[in-house]
C-alpha cells in the first residue's frame, strides 16, 4: 500500500489515503475524514509508481 497525502476539496484539510499500486488505474469515491464529503478519486501508477492523483468535489 501506498500512504498519499492530499487536501479536502471542500475543507482545505489534509487527509491521508492508503492507494493499492498493484492496480494501474483507479476512480472512486471517498468521504472525507474530517468533514464526510464526498470526493472523487482518481489514481494512476505506472510501475507501481504513482503517475497521477486527483481528488475532486461532487458537486451536488
Amino acid at each position: 500500500m501506498f500512504e498519499h497525502f492530499f487536501q479536502c476539496p471542500y475543507c482545505w484539510e489534509e487527509i491521508s489515503m492508503l492507494l493499492d499500486p498493484s492496480v494501474s488505474q483507479q476512480t472512486y469515491i471517498e468521504d472525507c475524514e474530517v468533514c464526510c464529503n464526498p470526493i472523487q478519486v482518481s489514481v494512476g501508477f505506472e510501475d507501481e509508481e504513482l503517475q497521477e492523483f486527483r481528488a475532486e468535489d461532487i458537486e451536488q
